[in-house]
């Protein structure tokens, strides 16, 4: 049970990290010559322009940063129900309210990539003044994280779901 235990705190530690860096990182789409993200657009790594209310598409990229930011939070605070319940809960019972907690945080995440999925390419025409070299570029690896901590959230939540306490 304390392998078990072990196990599941490690896998909900690097799924917080992995929000973590999915949503601090500047490698959304990245190119030779850029890099731009949720929060900022790069080229030759001196040049930042900040995403602000002058980018059309702006209340797309609002949305993205509200539901990575809000996944990053609830994925920490499923965590400190987590230990709080491993302590209050009766043996036998389960840890339902970390689950929902962690399975909100999957959906967040899931909602935040997959509009930054449909709209980039929309994001990037419209504002072709700061996306210059963009049909050379790809997604970068903060935006994979992103997908990969989508599912380290949901086999959380559900690994949650399914555990009992035990003594």
């Amino acid at each position: 049970m304390l392998v078990l235990l072990a196990f599941i705190i490690i896998f909900h530690i690097t799924s917080a990290a992995l929000l973590f860096v999915a949503t601090i990182d500047n490698a959304w789409w990245v190119g030779e010559e850029f890099f731009a993200d949720i929060w900022r657009v790069c080229i030759n790594n001196t040049n930042c322009t900040e995403i602000n209310d002058t980018f059309k598409g702006y209340s797309m990229l609002q949305a993205v940063q509200a539901t990575m930011i809000l996944s990053t939070i609830l994925c920490c605070v499923a965590f400190l129900i987590f230990v709080l319940q491993l302590f209050r809960l009766k043996q036998g019972e389960r840890f339902v309210l970390t689950s929902i907690i962690q399975l909100m945080s999957c959906l967040c995440v899931m909602i935040a990539a997959a509009i930054y999925t449909d709209r980039r390419e929309d994001l990037h025409k419209d504002n072709a003044n700061f996306y210059q070299l963009i049909s050379d570029g790809t997604y970068g690896y903060s935006f994979i994280l992103a997908w990969v901590a989508f599912a380290f959230t949901f086999v959380s939540g559900l690994m949650y779901l399914i555990l009992r306490k035990r003594k």
